[in-house]
């Protein structure tokens, strides 16, 4: 197998929001993603660019922001802000890309990166080793359904799963090399911002084997006789509905996970199960009025 050069890594990101900031990007090497991120709601015309410059570091991680709080962590730990709004003229919320050069266990440089708008895509991409960015680029907006996906230059799978139900932990989870899914668990449910968080590794002997969700003490009880790991975090924390929580189990298989995806989406959902995919439906909303959640993990 022919292994990336430093010319194969995505170096540079950036969003254009007319034609001249196409024609400036153009200029300076840089390739367009060509997906309309406001697909189905008007506003600007925006897309992402990539660079691949030689002797340049590598990006290794994205992240989305949808409010303030969601950035602080992410300016303290070194990540590049793109500021350009992902929907502008949309109506939705103010999105923004944020890009990292980091290094060590928990960073696989990125050689590519894609966008999609129809959930018939997910299951392909997915089972392609691309990686799905959680937060929908039209957030409560009336548009398409909206993701950017990243492919690193290795296969990678989930070593770590963890939660937080405030903002104050963000730095630390960031410089230990976690990924935050940028989509709130308890969505709607107008509890706390919960988010999901997981890591990465290149060693599958590491990896998890099993998530599993539960919604009640019974679940519970059940999960951890069978000797699975809780995320001592409720995913549902300052809502009026159950308390949820997600549950890991290392070992016990050779079909380590390679990635995690957060459904919201009612078409990915039917499209994930349609293709037998591991969604565990247990709504991470349960007993309150937020959104329809549902956790699913590839092999």
């Amino acid at each position: 197998m022919k292994l990336p050069t430093m010319a194969d890594h995505i170096t540079d990101l950036y969003v254009s929001h007319c034609e001249a900031d196409e024609q400036y990007l153009q200029s300076r090497g840089f390739k367009k993603v060509n997906v309309d991120l406001n697909k189905g709601v008007g506003g600007n015309f925006i897309y992402i660019w990539y660079r691949k410059q030689s002797g340049h570091a590598p990006i290794t991680k994205i992240q989305l922001t949808f409010n303030d709080e969601m950035a602080r962590g992410l300016d303290r730990v070194g990540y590049t802000k793109i500021d350009k709004d992902l929907s502008a003229g949309a109506g939705g919320d103010y999105i923004y890309l944020w890009y990292y050069r980091g290094s060590g266990e928990f960073n696989t440089p990125i050689v590519d990166i894609y966008v999609t708008t129809v959930a018939e895509s997910e299951v392909c991409m997915l089972r392609n080793s691309w990686e799905r960015l959680t937060c929908d680029l039209n957030r409560n907006s009336k548009g398409n359904w909206i993701h950017v996906w990243v492919k690193r230059e290795r296969q990678t799978y989930i070593c770590d799963v963890a939660a937080t139900d405030s903002f104050s932990s963000d730095e630390q989870m960031l410089r230990a090399g976690y990924i935050r899914m940028d989509e709130d668990t308890s969505r709607g449910g107008k509890g706390s911002f919960v988010f999901i968080w997981y890591r990465q590794t290149i060693n599958p002997q590491r990896a998890l084997t099993d998530l599993q969700v539960s919604t009640n003490g019974s679940e519970r009880q059940v999960l951890a006789q069978r000797n699975y790991q809780k995320v001592n975090v409720n995913l549902n924390e300052g809502t009026d509905g159950s308390a949820v929580y997600l549950w890991y189990k290392t070992g016990e298989s050779d079909n380590p996970i390679k990635a995690t995806v957060l459904l919201l989406n009612p078409e990915a959902v039917k499209e994930h199960e349609n293709a037998g995919v591991n969604v565990l439906k247990r709504n991470l909303n349960t007993g309150n009025k937020g959104w329809t959640e549902y956790l699913c993990f590839y092999q």
